[in-house]
C-alpha cells in the first residue's frame, strides 16, 4: 500500500478535487477542515506527505507548517491562492518542502506528491554520502548541512538542492535539470522555485550572499557548485 496523504483544506470542492486524484493513484487520503484538526490529524496518522492550504481557520498553514516540521520530517507541500515572492520564501523557511499556487493543475500537484515521496526513500549509498567543501559539509547521513560544524537549517528541499549540485562541482545546471534532479519533477514555469531556494541556501550558507563562495550563478544557464571553495 502507498504511503497516506493528509489534505487540511477548509474549502470542500477543493479538497475532494485533489482526494479524487490521489486516491485514483493508489494514495490513502484523509482529510482536515482546519488548522488545529489538521495538526491533530498530522501527529496522530502515519502520513509521508501533507498538503496545507495556507488561509486556513483557527491556526492558518504557516502555523501548522512550523508547529509540526519541529517535531516531524514529513513531507510538506503547501497549496494557497497567495503568489507572491516573499509568501513563497516564508513558507520555504518554515520549512515545507514544496509550495504550488492556486489554481494548480491536478496532475502537477501528483507528480510533486509523487516526487517527494520517492525523495524520501534514498538508498544506502545516499545515505552515507558526506560532501565537504571549505567550511561547508553536506552530510546525507543525517540530513544536514552545516558551516563550521553548525548546523546551518537547510530544509530537506534546500538540501536535497545542494547534494546534487555538490556533487558534480564545476558543473552548470539549468533551473530544469535542478528541478528534475533534485526535486522529482521539471514542468516549465517553475524555475522561480529553485531561484527562492538558492536566495535561501545563499543566506544560509555563503559567507557574502552578495559576492557567492559555494553556489554560483552561471548567466543565462542556471547554476553551479564552485570546483574549488576559497572562505574568506
Amino acid at each position: 500500500m502507498k504511503p497516506g496523504v493528509l489534505i487540511v483544506e477548509d474549502d470542500p470542492k477543493a479538497a475532494e478535487i485533489i482526494r479524487l486524484y490521489l486516491e485514483r493513484d493508489g494514495y490513502p487520503v484523509s482529510i482536515a477542515r482546519n488548522g488545529v484538526e489538521g495538526l491533530e490529524m498530522a501527529y496522530r496518522d502515519s502520513l509521508a506527505v501533507v498538503l496545507l492550504d495556507v488561509m486556513l481557520p483557527e491556526l492558518d498553514g504557516m502555523a501548522v507548517c512550523k508547529t509540526l516540521r519541529a517535531k516531524s520530517d514529513v513531507g510538506f507541500i503547501l497549496v494557497t491562492a497567495r503568489s507572491s515572492e516573499a509568501d513563497t520564501l516564508l513558507g520555504l523557511d518554515l520549512g515545507a518542502d514544496d509550495y504550488i499556487t492556486k489554481p494548480f493543475r491536478p496532475r502537477e500537484l501528483l507528480a510533486r506528491v509523487r516526487a517527494l515521496i520517492r525523495r524520501r526513500n534514498t538508498s544506502p549509498q545516499e545515505e552515507l554520502e558526506v560532501i565537504c567543501a571549505g567550511e561547508l559539509t553536506i552530510d546525507a547521513r543525517r540530513h544536514q548541512v552545516r558551516v563550521r560544524d553548525e548546523d546551518a537549517g537547510a530544509t530537506p528541499r534546500e538540501f536535497q538542492l545542494l547534494r546534487v549540485m555538490a556533487s558534480e562541482p564545476g558543473r552548470a545546471f539549468t533551473r530544469l535539470d535542478l528541478l528534475d534532479r533534485a526535486f522529482g519533477y521539471s514542468f516549465e514555469g517553475l524555475e522561480r522555485t529553485v531561484d527562492a531556494h538558492i536566495r535561501n541556501l545563499r543566506r544560509k550558507i555563503e559567507p557574502d550572499p552578495d559576492r557567492p563562495t559555494y553556489i554560483e550563478t552561471v548567466y543565462g544557464v542556471g547554476y553551479r557548485f564552485a570546483e574549488r571553495t576559497r572562505v574568506p
